[in-house]
């Protein structure tokens, strides 16, 4: 079913909207909640709560892209259980590295969560990425947003895990620079 029919569906108030979501989207959801949580259960629920979320969603808002609106949802999803599950205890994990590599560029003694939230920042660093090159982008939106690790992406893109390693370096600088110009730092 086109993804046009399936948000007609979720518009309608039509049960058979999240049957048809989770058909064509449930695999590509739960990769995402798995990257974040290493743990089927966990992500099996996220992916749950993506379909309900999406139905309190549309309406009101019509989704351009239906695969990126319900990523974000089971993206936003996961980090919250993640965040929840790791309160009592610093855990280890990719989203824990990513974090940290993304400090570099967000810290200024300013919370980076809430920075990262606020609504001008995330356009200046989606500006950035649109601006990068196609290789460059890609490998950090895989690294940054759908939380894949360095193998993941070096055995993806045919590179090395240094290659990777260093092409994320270079644009985390290149980001931190652009923040300072664009006065976030």
């Amino acid at each position: 079913m086109e993804d046009s029919q399936i948000i007609e569906l979720f518009w309608q108030k039509n049960t058979d909207a999240i049957s048809e979501a989770a058909s064509k989207y449930g695999a590509y959801c739960f990769t995402i909640a798995e990257s974040i949580l290493h743990n089927a259960e966990d992500s099996k629920e996220c992916v749950n709560d993506t379909w309900l979320h999406a139905w309190n969603a549309i309406p009101p808002q019509r989704p351009d892209v239906l695969r990126m609106f319900l990523a974000k949802i089971t993206r936003n999803l996961s980090f919250d259980r993640f965040h929840a599950r790791n309160a009592k205890k610093r855990g280890g994990g990719e989203i824990t590295f990513v974090l940290d590599e993304l400090s570099e560029c967000l810290s200024s003694g300013v919370d980076t969560e809430a920075a990262y939230e606020a609504k001008e920042l995330r356009q200046c660093i989606r500006h950035f990425v649109r601006a990068l090159p196609e290789r460059d982008r890609n490998v950090m939106v895989r690294r940054y947003f759908f939380i894949e690790s360095v193998a993941d992406i070096a055995k993806r893109y045919g590179l090395t895990e240094n290659n990777v390693m260093v092409i994320l370096s270079r644009t985390r600088k290149k980001l931190k620079d652009h923040l300072l110009k664009e006065g976030y730092l």
